[in-house]
């Protein structure tokens, strides 16, 4: 091996050391960010008296949508951000935000859909949303570009990341 290969080589383990390290702290930030949206959900329905729903059920709520689900397919779609979808859809279901019906086909299947109540928290969501986005982007601190640029990123490795559990395992 000449010098310049072993000097090659440590460089590209020197830039992978970074790059771990990087990667890392996009992991953490990923983490801290859905924490912050769990605590800025919270914050607005504290401020607007909703009390019944915690920020969990109120994502589970906005990404249901006009849909009727299972709750298989909350977790299969990525919908669901929590670990115990059952749970929530059972305490969803007795507060009156959604509404159960077995299923014809396979009776141990159970499709939810909201009910008014329901999309009344879809409506508080979505402007919650609305809002935060034309303050991003009035601020300037993303433009077009930008969202679609991290978009796409966590988007790559989302797919990296599900072909990880489908095919290592």
């Amino acid at each position: 091996m000449t010098l310049h290969t072993a000097h090659d080589l440590g460089f590209q383990e020197a830039r992978h050391a970074g790059f771990v390290s990087r990667y890392l702290e996009t992991l953490a930030l990923v983490e801290r960010l859905h924490r912050l949206l769990l605590d800025v959900i919270k914050d607005e329905f504290e401020r607007i008296g909703q009390f019944e729903v915690n920020p969990v059920q109120a994502l589970l709520l906005f990404n249901v949508g006009e849909n009727e689900v299972t709750a298989g397919e909350l977790r299969s779609r990525g919908y669901y951000q929590g670990s115990n979808v059952s749970y929530n859809l059972k305490k969803l279901v007795a507060l009156g935000f959604m509404h159960h019906e077995r299923s014809e086909i396979d009776r141990r299947s159970v499709r939810v859909r909201l009910t008014p109540k329901g999309q009344e928290v879809r409506r508080v969501m979505t402007r919650l949303f609305a809002t935060h986005a034309r303050g991003i982007e009035e601020r300037a601190l993303l433009d077009y570009d930008g969202i679609d640029s991290i978009s796409g990123a966590l988007r790559r490795v989302e797919r990296y990341w599900a072909d990880q559990i489908r095919y290592i395992y």
